[in-house]
């Protein structure tokens, strides 16, 4: 009865709020590579400085063994910020001192001057901070693929790298290339401590999705590849 109420309530809210679904501009008619912190992350075949790269949370290590010192965009949950178990504090560690163009800090609860001073502390640094809430959140997933999901619970909620994804092909991305975004492994790139990861299979849901609508996105991991479907990233020989 509680779930259900609550679902009426979002849905109430989403219709008269009527939020806009995230855009980015500067991802409209690029190759976006988004990379996650699954064990395993492929650099994208012939990435160069044209492709845009999203990181995921404490996905920037990985970037930089690639070479990409500055990702364009970060999508960071709210947890992640001021956290106290094994998950936020890792992420905080790695991303200590670094930097990203535009940091989308996700379901923050508290003012833009704590999310700020939370950033200091740690010192990360954003070019641009934009805070997305719930219900901009539910518009950007039902725009792309038409799914009303309020994520009510773990067992529903999308990973940050499926959000990703999805507001790179809202915002008109010639290509979307996941790596280091796999529903069925564990663990993170960035430590041993073998966190279970979760999402799994409301991203392997909203994969299987994608690919049905013919949705521009692939990925560089062939293990990914194999096991939901995805086309593996093959650029087009350059000429």
């Amino acid at each position: 009865m509680f779930r259900a109420k609550q679902w009426i309530y979002r849905l109430i809210k989403y219709l008269l709020v009527r939020p806009e679904p995230v855009f980015d501009p500067t991802l409209t008619g690029k190759i976006v590579a988004v990379v996650g912190s699954a064990p395993q992350a492929n650099m994208p075949a012939n990435m160069d400085d044209t492709y845009r790269i999203v990181t995921i949370n404490g996905s920037q290590h990985t970037v930089e063994s690639w070479g990409v010192a500055k990702p364009h965009i970060t999508i960071m949950q709210y947890n992640q910020i001021e956290g106290l178990n094994t998950n936020a504090r890792e992420v905080r560690r790695i991303l200590r001192g670094r930097e990203t163009g535009t940091l989308y800090l996700m379901l923050w609860r508290h003012g833009r001057r704590q999310l700020e001073q939370g950033l200091r502390a740690f010192d990360y640094r954003c070019d641009n901070l934009e805070i997305i809430d719930r219900y901009r959140r539910v518009s950007l997933v039902r725009k792309v693929s038409g799914v009303l999901n309020f994520e009510l619970d773990a067992s529903t909620k999308y990973s940050n790298g499926i959000i990703a994804a999805l507001l790179a092909l809202n915002s008109n991305a010639s290509a979307v290339i996941l790596s280091g975004i796999d529903p069925s492994s564990a663990g993170h790139a960035y430590n041993h401590v073998g966190l279970a990861r979760k999402h799994s299979a409301p991203d392997m849901n909203m994969i299987r999705r994608l690919i049905k609508l013919g949705m521009p996105i692939f990925t560089a991991d062939p293990n990914v590849s194999e096991a939901t479907g995805l086309p593996l990233w093959q650029p087009v020989p350059r000429t």
